[in-house]
C-alpha cells in the first residue's frame, strides 16, 4: 500500500466573507497510499470537509500542490466516489435509477450498468429493493443506496464526508461494518478511503490511520497509525489497545497533550 494516490503539499485555503478574508486550511501536507483508509478528525470548522473538496476538484486550494495519482488537481476529477452525511437521493426516481445516476451523469449507457447495480445492491443488503422509491426505505438503508451510487462506475478513490452523521448509534455501527465489507477490508484490491468524521471511535475503528485536525485554520496537528489487527470486529472496541489510541486522540483535540505527529 506505498503507491501514494493522494498528495498534498503545503495546502492552504483563503477563502471572502462578508467580514473579510477568513484562513480555513495553513500548510496541510498529507499523502495516502493506495488502498489505505484514511480518516479526518478535528473540531467543527477546522477544514475537514474542504480539504474533502478540494482534494475533488470541487473547490481550488490557494496555495500548495493537490495531486492525485500523480495528476495535480485543477478542476473537479471524475475518477472518485463521493458520499455526504445526507443519502441525497432524488425522491422522485427508484433505487435503481438513483445508483444508475453517476453514469447518465458521466455520458454512459447506464442501461449496460444495470447488472453492476444490482450486484451493487445485493452487495449492500438492498436486494428486492431496486424498485422503490427513496422514502420507502430507512435512513441506514438510504445511505447504502448513496454508497452503492458512489461505488457504480468503480473508482478508485473514495471521499466521504460524514456519511453517518445523521444516523442514530445502532445504526451507524452496522454502517461501519457495511462499509468495511464492501471496502474488502482483507482484500490487496480495496479503494481507497478518505473519510471526516467527528468520532473519534468510527475513525479508530475503521482506519489504518487517523489524521487529528487543529482549530481553523486547520493543519495537521497528528498522523496516527491504528495497529489494531484487521478484519475489524465490534469486540474490538473493547480492547485496551483500541481505548488508548482513542484517549490519545481525545487528549489531542481537547488540548490535553502536545500535538506530535507520527509518521506514517
Amino acid at each position: 500500500m506505498n503507491d501514494r494516490l493522494i498528495d498534498l503539499d503545503k495546502v492552504g485555503m483563503i477563502y471572502e466573507a462578508a467580514s473579510g478574508p477568513v484562513e480555513a486550511l495553513a500548510g496541510i501536507s498529507l499523502t495516502v497510499g493506495m488502498g489505505e483508509f484514511v480518516s479526518l478528525v478535528g473540531p467543527s470548522g477546522c477544514g475537514k470537509s474542504t480539504l474533502l473538496r478540494i482534494v475533488a476538484g470541487l473547490r481550488p486550494a490557494t496555495a500548495g500542490t493537490v495531486k492525485v495519482a500523480g495528476r495535480e488537481v485543477t478542476r473537479p476529477i471524475a475518477d472518485i466516489g463521493m458520499v455526504f452525511q445526507q443519502p441525497i437521493l432524488l425522491k422522485w426516481r427508484s433505487i435503481l435509477q438513483n445508483v444508475l445516476l453517476p453514469a447518465e451523469l458521466a455520458g454512459k449507457d447506464a442501461s449496460g450498468l444495470k447488472k453492476r447495480a444490482h450486484e451493487l445492491l445485493e452487495m449492500a443488503g438492498l436486494n428486492g429493493f431496486a424498485e422503490k422509491l427513496p422514502r420507502e426505505l430507512s435512513g441506514g438503508m438510504q445511505q447504502r443506496a448513496a454508497l452503492c451510487r458512489a461505488l457504480l462506475l468503480d473508482p478508485p478513490l473514495l471521499l466521504m464526508d460524514e456519511p453517518f452523521g445523521a444516523l442514530d448509534a445502532m445504526t451507524r455501527d452496522d454502517m461501519a461494518l457495511e462499509l468495511l465489507r464492501i471496502w474488502g477490508e482483507t482484500s490487496a484490491s480495496r479503494k481507497t478511503i478518505l473519510f471526516v468524521t467527528h468520532s473519534i471511535p468510527e475513525a479508530v475503528f475503521l482506519s489504518d490511520r487517523v489524521v487529528v485536525m487543529s482549530a481553523r485554520p486547520g493543519r495537521i496537528a497528528a498522523d496516527i497509525r491504528i495497529d489494531v489487527p484487521r478484519p475489524r470486529t465490534i469486540e474490538a472496541r473493547a480492547s485496551e489497545k483500541f481505548g488508548r489510541i482513542s484517549l490519545d486522540i481525545f487528549k489531542l483535540l481537547s488540548n490535553r497533550t502536545e500535538a506530535t505527529t507520527v509518521a506514517a
